[in-house]
């Protein structure tokens, strides 16, 4: 099915040999083909685009009439006739280019809503973009062509980089967010963090002086929350990926690249290294490490450090294979008779 124009607009058509060149990808049938919009291999028509990349699709490949495909050198010979292949090694990733092409992101409209409030102390750059309902609190810094969506609040002193969006109904406050970077909707950045001292009498809450520094090309997922630093700041670095409903709590790092996935929870003062991955309700202890790279399956918890590059699963994690094992060996020791 092919994206409704109600959203996202009609198409911008791209003849394949622009498409190819943009992408990377290798031309094999007629280049000068026009494509005018994106589907699935299982109904696309001959003016889309479409892409194999899993092969649990690959059996769709042949009866496909997509004018032109995305796929890998492996997969190429099963095109059918009619149909162009564009042939690269990534081609997901190649696909997510071509898309933006066709259906290139919105630009916003600059200027600020009536129903906006804007602190006379504010600094907007030119084209900015500030929907109904929306505050922007005095000594606020907002980049050139940032937009800040309908009911968003940004706070006293934040600064936000050119060409950051803000999601409807997000909050920001004591936080120094990078260009390019993306908060969607309901997004929480520099509330306080959980921090007080336990006592018998009573719990005493701890300061939280600290920032949270977001780098440039971060997208932070709606509803998620990023508590600022106690002393130290909460840190995410460039390029990072965090998805819907994530906890990050204070004085936590995340280094450049990393994935966070759907209801994780990292505790205060731990560090996730660059591109490292963590599946869906991972969850954290605090001060622990994550390694460059590392590779944590859903579900798992993690209670010690993970050494760089390595792939742990369970709660407790454990590396996968040693998970694995375990597994195999309950299932024998219960296995029915």
């Amino acid at each position: 099915m092919a994206p409704d124009p109600r959203f996202f607009g009609p198409a911008q058509p791209q003849t394949v040999a622009g498409l190819a060149a943009a992408v990377g990808a290798e031309v094999q049938g007629e280049v000068a083909r026009v494509i005018t919009g994106v589907a699935a291999l299982s109904t696309a028509g001959p003016g889309d685009l479409s892409f194999l990349d899993n092969p649990r699709y690959r059996a769709q490949l042949p009866e496909t009439r997509a004018g032109a495909v995305l796929l890998s050198p492996k997969d190429a010979p099963a095109v059918p006739a009619g149909t162009t292949a564009l042939v690269t090694g990534e081609p997901y990733r190649a696909y997510a280019r071509a898309a933006d092409l066709l259906y290139p992101p919105a630009e916003p409209e600059p200027g600020v809503h009536p129903a906006a409030v804007v602190d006379e102390a504010a600094t907007l750059a030119p084209g900015v973009r500030v929907e109904a309902c929306a505050v922007v609190g005095p000594g606020a810094e907002i980049g050139e062509n940032a937009w800040i969506e309908a009911g968003a609040v940004i706070g006293p002193s934040v600064v936000l980089g050119a060409g950051v969006r803000v999601g409807a109904g997000a909050s920001v406050s004591h936080a120094i967010i990078g260009p390019r970077s993306r908060l969607y909707p309901g997004a929480r950045v520099g509330q306080d963090g959980f921090g007080f001292a336990m006592g018998a009498g009573g719990h005493t809450k701890v300061p939280q002086l600290g920032r949270v520094l977001i780098g440039a090309d971060v997208e932070i997922g709606a509803n998620t929350c990023i508590d600022r630093g106690a002393g130290p700041d909460t840190v995410i670095g460039d390029g990072v990926w965090i998805d819907n409903l994530v906890q990050i709590g204070h004085n936590v790092v995340v280094g450049r690249g990393a994935v966070i996935v759907a209801q994780c929870g990292v505790s205060g003062s731990s560090r996730v290294g660059d591109f490292a991955a963590l599946g869906g309700q991972v969850g954290v202890a605090g001060h622990l490490t994550i390694g460059a790279g590392a590779r944590v399956a859903a579900q798992s918890g993690l209670m010690r450090d993970v050494p760089p590059g390595a792939e742990v699963m369970g709660s407790p994690a454990l590396p996968i294979r040693r998970f694995m094992r375990q597994i195999a060996t309950l299932a024998r020791m219960t296995k029915d008779t």
